[in-house]
């Protein structure tokens, strides 16, 4: 399973905030049941499949394009760890329980 990062960012827009092409690529995201996400304040992450993953990262960078922008920047970072599970929160859990400890 997949864990993946991905920033999208829209370049020549009239204004500063880009919470109109956020939530535009998330509906993306909203209308499938195959890869989990959560938002988050620097960019969206992604868990499931690499290749279901991947295919939703391309829908959520077109789809700002449908918003009359025509340049579009998408920073992804992939943690495709294959010896065991790991989940978005399995992820936080282990940091967690290590500052537990001291």
């Amino acid at each position: 399973m997949a864990i993946v990062q991905v920033s999208i960012v829209p370049l020549g827009t009239k204004t500063t905030s880009l919470s109109k092409y956020v939530a535009r690529s998330l509906k993306v995201l909203q209308s499938q049941k195959s890869v989990a996400f959560r938002l988050t304040p620097m960019g969206t992450v992604l868990e499931g499949d690499l290749d279901k993953v991947l295919n939703m990262v391309r829908q959520m960078h077109e789809s700002v394009f449908g918003e009359g922008v025509q340049r579009v920047v998408t920073i992804v970072n992939i943690d495709d760890r294959r010896d065991k599970r790991a989940t978005m929160e399995s992820k936080i859990s282990s940091v967690e329980s290590k500052l537990r400890r001291g």
